[in-house]
């Protein structure tokens, strides 16, 4: 009888926990929503003003060898076919010609990586190494890359879009910049990126702002802006960028290329900048390619990655056709906006392809628990300790300056740092103030998500998943739309990979997309969608230009 009585005592005592947690959840969530619907009131009538500004077009694509995949280019390197120094030049001209109507460049070595080219035709007119064993040992060689400044790129810009005293530059490579050399790969530039990737927009205060370039009034997205500005412009080819909280698929998804955020620890996550010393910091965070063609997306996975386990579920093959297909249309939280219907349309229009001409059964799924993935994804990454911040006081992450000094030295003008910056500090102390049992209520959401989505996926699932309820805003509208992030957040706060696939352009040029989504290990699955993806609408549509070329 006592162990009975015991037994409902701590029954009784989770169901009261549970009911206050959830009464907790409901008033902090109606509370984020109305000051957000609030803000959106006050500041969309200003931001929309930018509409009429007048737009600057990128120049027509000139060269043939921008329209080539990373693959293709490699391949004629190899063949010699292509100089390695004409494709270099292209990109570098590319560059030049678009880099002011976007503003995504923050440090180029145009000068190193030309002389890097012309080493690699000397050695090739050599023919000391028959061509297999040039594709098997430097499947990238000669192929021109762009990094995310936040990513270290020995000799060059490392700060993040920080203002310093003095320059800061990069010691070392990274490890993923470290194996694409390795690859042949020449990288050309550092590109733009938010103060300390605090953003889902793209601009700094030393910077400035980087645009779009379907419409160069609004935002390529962020934290990977400038990347997929680059990529999307035919100012890049391959990127190297990162994503915690959908940093590399937001700005994919708003500049209309492909987006991959790897399983994590696949890639290697040092050299980057910000950093965390947290032991759940590597489930959030990883570096990942960004491409226009999926054909690259698997290559240049296999040459980032410092797994073999990682080359070899890369090197399986994959039939579409022993692939379960699984889809959701909303996340089904009343935080988040509902998705724009033109991007659901295309969405269906792929499950009837998938249906109608492959003859796979695409299934729609519920999972409840998703309704807690705004609350379950931000509470886990804001109790994040160790990340390097504008607060982090002398060498020690976890010792901060006062956040509200900081404030007030921003309502003064007199701050160097950006509002994301100070608003995380603000986030990051109301965050920890919560009761310890309230985060682990939210935590006990987090793995139900996990284990909903793993259980459904198994080893040969994916899902389909909005990647953000509309295509590219206006800069500073990601304020009201924070909520939003969710979509793609959530994959990070569970720890699977994904892989965002454009599906053309909406009814006003914008690209628009969706997520791809795998178990852990299963990114080749992921891949091998995006592949038919492209085949289905297309892939990467070139931006408009001032004129037309026959």
């Amino acid at each position: 009888m006592a162990l009975e009585l015991s037994f409902l005592a701590v029954l009784c005592s989770e169901m009261r926990l549970n009911d206050f947690s959830e009464v907790l959840n409901a008033i902090i969530k109606r509370l984020i929503r109305f000051f957000l619907i609030l803000l959106g009131c006050i500041t969309i009538p200003i931001l929309r003003l930018r509409g009429f500004r007048k737009q600057r077009r990128c120049p027509p694509i000139g060269n043939k060898i921008l329209y080539m995949s990373a693959t293709e280019l490699a391949a004629k390197i190899r063949k010699q076919e292509l100089t390695c120094e004409e494709v270099v030049l292209a990109y570098i001209q590319r560059c030049r010609d678009v880099n002011p109507m976007l503003n995504a460049i923050v440090e180029n070595r145009f000068d190193a990586a030309l002389e890097e080219a012309r080493e690699i035709d000397v050695s090739l007119k050599s023919g000391d190494k028959p061509e297999e064993v040039l594709k098997r040992e430097t499947p990238l060689l000669g192929v021109p890359i762009t990094v995310k400044e936040s990513i270290s790129v020995a000799g060059m810009s490392h700060t993040a879009g920080r203002r310093t005293e003095e320059p800061v530059h990069a010691l070392n490579d990274s490890d993923a910049v470290r194996r694409a050399k390795k690859a042949g790969a020449i990288p050309l530039l550092v590109s733009n990126t938010p103060e300390m990737c605090m953003c889902w927009e793209t601009f700094n205060n030393v910077t400035g702002t980087t645009w779009n370039p379907y419409n160069t009034n609004r935002t390529p997205g962020g934290s990977s802006g400038g990347e997929a500005a680059l990529v999307a412009s035919a100012a890049s080819v391959l990127s190297i960028s990162s994503d915690i909280g959908g940093s590399v698929r937001l700005p994919a998804f708003f500049c209309g290329i492909f987006g991959h955020k790897p399983t994590p620890e696949w890639v290697g996550a040092d050299g980057h900048y910000p950093d965390c010393d947290d032991p759940d910091w590597l489930t959030f965070f990883t570096m990942g390619p960004m491409v226009r063609y999926s054909e690259d997306l698997g290559m240049f996975l296999k040459v980032l990655t410092r797994s073999e386990e990682a080359v070899a579920r890369l090197n399986e093959e994959v039939q579409l056709s022993n692939i379960k297909f699984y889809y959701m249309e909303e996340i089904g939280s009343s935080a988040v906006r509902s998705v724009d219907g033109e991007i659901i349309c295309e969405m269906r229009k792929f499950f009837k392809h998938l249906e109608n001409v492959q003859g796979i059964k695409v299934q729609q799924i519920e999972i409840p628990e998703m309704a807690y993935a705004f609350e379950a994804a931000t509470s886990m990454l804001v109790r994040l300790d160790g990340v390097d911040t504008i607060y982090k006081k002398g060498g020690n992450p976890r010792e901060w300056r006062s956040v509200f000094v900081e404030f007030l030295r921003y309502i003064t003008f007199r701050s160097p740092h950006t509002f994301p910056n100070l608003f995380y500090g603000i986030l990051k102390k109301l965050g920890n103030a919560l009761p310890g049992s309230h985060f682990k209520w939210y935590e006990k959401k987090n793995s139900l998500i996990k284990k909903r989505v793993q259980e459904i996926l198994g080893d040969d699932g994916v899902l389909i998943f909005p990647s953000f309820p509309s295509a590219a805003h206006y800069p500073y509208e990601i304020y009201h739309k924070i909520c939003d992030t969710t979509y793609m957040m959530i994959f990070n706060s569970i720890g699977l990979p994904v892989t965002q696939c454009p599906m053309g352009l909406n009814r006003k040029g914008l690209p628009i997309g969706l997520q791809i989504v795998g178990n852990a290990g299963r990114d080749n699955l992921t891949i091998a969608v995006a592949r038919e993806v492209e085949r289905v609408f297309g892939g990467w549509r070139e931006p408009p230009s001032t004129e037309v070329i026959a």
